[in-house]
């Protein structure tokens, strides 16, 4: 964690609070400020100020004693109030002969942080008490604590399970296997405690939206360039396992796009007007590092002009949408990755989205992150020769 000097922080102070920046005049509550560094921790780190007015942001400085005061209750929070432990840094700095104090409180990366079970995140420039379950949960994936696809789907059993797809998944490997038993399926990360794991369903279920409804992919395929239009020339919602989603998404595709001749004789069906292979990559990455702790549905939507591919949640911990067009990857499903891995055409190296801009050049990724979902669109205006 970095030290801020007198002109960083005099910069900071001009600028005003924000979703990384609270001021505060004169001491706190110790409950109070246990609360704020909790929220910064748990959201994307931030800077507390104390001897600046939180409504003009005019510098008013602090005496000794409250500076002693505020660094023994900074002491006694990191060593006896958060759990798990974090280390923050506190600071003294003099601006036109005025004492402040900072409190530098780094991203957490052992979330969530918590006070007696109490969870707060930055929302702003103001704290929020978490209580969904959900979000809750996806503090614990951030921090790489909880793998969405290897949490237990409640009320299935051994009976969900396609044996042949398990076989087909084994043939794959060269592995010659009949008896599909328990301890196999165990063994493959499918079954635990009698319940499918999340992955499991999703790639090897009799029937994934059984139990998972909303775990499908809705497409449309719009008349004009409006996503709010009523009329359409084909809307279905598909189900299956992931490599049925992938193979009939794919079909979706090809079905209502234009195909154009582009060098192929006359009795050819012609290469589509996006690049195949791009839209293979970009389907699969939707589909495999999709955040599945959040209850909404993969879509696909064309335009007139474009073409969308949503994904629910945004780039997990660190990633941009630069990071990932250098290949950068952080794997959000691992289960689900073993498993694509070995039977489709993926790699799990992070070079998808690289490759899919190799092929069609005019991708654009936007990692949407107050909407939680990742976009891909590519215009159809731009037909790749």
């Amino acid at each position: 964690m970095k030290i801020l000097s007198n002109l960083e922080l005099i910069d900071i102070i001009k600028a005003g609070e924000n979703s990384i920046v609270e001021f505060k005049q004169e001491t706190v509550h110790q409950a109070s400020l246990l609360q704020e560094i909790v929220a910064f921790a748990n959201t994307e780190g931030g800077i507390i100020v104390f001897g600046v007015e939180d409504n003009t942001d005019k510098i008013v400085g602090l005496s000794k004693s409250q500076v002693d005061e505020i660094d023994k209750k900074v002491a006694n929070i990191t060593n006896d109030l958060i759990r798990p432990y974090l280390q923050i840094i506190t600071n003294t700095a003099l601006i036109d002969d005025k004492l402040l104090l900072t409190i530098t409180v780094p991203k957490g990366s052992n979330k969530p942080y918590n006070t007696k079970g109490a969870i707060f995140v930055r929302q702003g420039t103001t704290k929020r008490l978490l209580t969904d379950k959900d979000e809750i949960l996806r503090l614990y994936q951030a921090s790489g604590n909880l793998y969405a696809d290897e949490m237990l789907v409640e009320g299935t059993s051994i009976n969900d399970i396609d044996k042949d797809k398990i076989k087909e998944y084994l043939k794959a490997q060269k592995k010659e296997k009949t008896n599909i038993d328990e301890r196999l399926l165990i063994n493959l990360g499918t079954l635990r405690n009698g319940n499918l794991t999340l992955g499991g369903l999703l790639f090897f279920g009799k029937n994934p939206q059984q139990y998972k409804s909303v775990f499908l992919i809705k497409a449309v395929s719009f008349l004009g360039n409006s996503i709010g239009g009523s009329d359409y020339r084909d809307s279905i919602d598909i189900e299956g396992t992931i490599p049925e989603l992938f193979d009939k998404g794919m079909k979706f595709f090809e079905n209502n796009l234009t195909h154009i001749q582009h060098d192929q004789n006359f009795n050819s069906e012609g290469i589509l007007e996006i690049s195949q292979i791009a839209i293979e990559e970009l389907l699969q990455n939707a589909l495999i590092h999709r955040d599945y702790l959040k209850n909404a549905s993969i879509r696909l939507l064309i335009f007139d002009n474009r073409i969308e591919i949503i994904s629910p949640g945004k780039l997990p911990n660190s990633l941009t949408v630069e990071n990932i067009k250098l290949g950068n990857a952080v794997a959000r499903n691992n289960l689900l990755v073993s498993y694509c891995s070995k039977v489709m055409n993926y790699r799990g190296l992070g070079s998808g989205i690289t490759r899919a801009l190799e092929e069609q050049k005019n991708i654009e990724l936007i990692n949407d992150i107050e909407g939680e979902q990742f976009i891909v669109k590519i215009p159809r205006s731009e037909i790749k020769k």
